[in-house]
């Protein structure tokens, strides 16, 4: 999907350059937050990926609760769990991630791709960025 068609279908708006996150991601995203931290104790945030884009290993931990929901809302995208084969990831795809589980997620080569990201609430939780999904590991998708 090119930009201009992405556009079109990206509902929830591209949002700023995810400069803050930038060394956890090869590419390009954006975060546009959907609510205030601050505010309420559940974040969401439409994530967009430029083609070709995905965020690090990563592992939402908890000693309960915890984990992560993405909703996936317009392109297409892979998610993948340590292990296990990628997930193809197109509009209206849910995925829920247990916390302590290594994944990533992000646009496939053709495509830009956007998904809500929902913190699911949890005791002690914490974020950890593992090593980048490598080219030779991306490629074979």
């Amino acid at each position: 999907m090119d930009k201009k068609e992405f556009d079109k279908v990206n509902v929830f708006g591209l949002g700023e350059p995810n400069d803050t996150f930038k060394e956890f991601f090869i590419g390009q995203s954006y975060l546009n937050p959907l609510t205030d931290p601050r505010k309420t104790n559940v974040f969401l945030a439409n994530v967009t990926f430029e083609p070709g884009c995905r965020n690090n290993w990563h592992i939402h931990h908890a000693k309960s609760g915890g984990g992560q929901l993405l909703i996936c809302t317009a392109g297409s995208g892979w998610y993948q769990e340590i292990g296990k084969d990628a997930v193809s990831l197109e509009p209206g795809t849910v995925i829920t991630i247990p916390a302590n589980v290594k994944h990533w997620h992000g646009a496939k080569k053709d495509s830009w791709f956007s998904h809500i990201a929902i913190e699911v609430p949890g005791e002690n939780t914490s974020n950890e960025w593992c090593e980048p999904v490598t080219d030779e590991e991306y490629d074979k998708l």
